[in-house]
């Protein structure tokens, strides 16, 4: 799928929407994905996490396991251990901290492909990246659905991508919108 493909879908879905947002970074912004719209639909996600998988593979990255964080990353991060014939679980938020819960662990050694749907500021990806490296866990690459900075992001390891683009965001008292009275709204549920 080219990534005007991508953007069709998103919004043919209601995925892709454009006004005055608030990101779960805290950020503002005059777009936002909404990955779930999309990925309610498991023949959907199925074709995404295929395609995904696909630059995986095509790069000789091999994984032992997928790890995702919650929300947004589950469903992507599950169809993605299908298509990569892995397993797939995925870290949350404990007391302000990202850890695996729910019996989850990641063995020494093993190799980690780190899954989100949208990646903004990168920092619910360094968060599990560090949950896991305390595990001893490699993290061998990064895949997500969009990609907000362009690949401007720098984790150290490989990441891919199916949609790619530069989105501005902007600090609350530096938001355009916010200086013009326009007020945020919330669309994603990370508090």
């Amino acid at each position: 799928m080219q990534q005007e493909q991508l953007k069709e879908l998103f919004k043919k879905n209601n995925a892709l929407l454009t006004g005055h947002f608030k990101l779960s970074s805290g950020l503002h912004s005059d777009t936002y994905f909404q990955s779930a719209l999309i990925l309610q639909h498991p023949t959907e996600a199925a074709k995404l996490a295929e395609e995904l998988a696909e630059k995986i593979k095509e790069n000789n990255i091999e994984i032992d396991v997928v790890v995702s964080p919650a929300m947004g990353g589950v469903i992507i991060g599950h169809e993605m251990g299908r298509a990569l014939g892995t397993s797939a679980i995925f870290t949350e938020r404990v007391d302000g901290n990202v850890a695996l819960r729910r019996g989850f662990f990641v063995n020494d050694g093993k190799r980690v492909l780190v899954v989100e749907d949208v990646i903004t500021t990168g920092l619910s990806t360094r968060e599990v990246i560090d949950s896991l490296k305390s595990s001893g866990a490699k993290v061998v690459a990064i895949g997500s659905l969009v990609d907000r900075s362009a690949g401007k992001i720098d984790f150290g390891v490989p990441r891919y991508s199916l949609l790619s683009l530069e989105v501005k965001s902007y600090k609350e008292g530096e938001c355009p919108m916010c200086k013009n009275g326009s007020v945020a709204i919330k669309p994603g549920s990370r508090k």
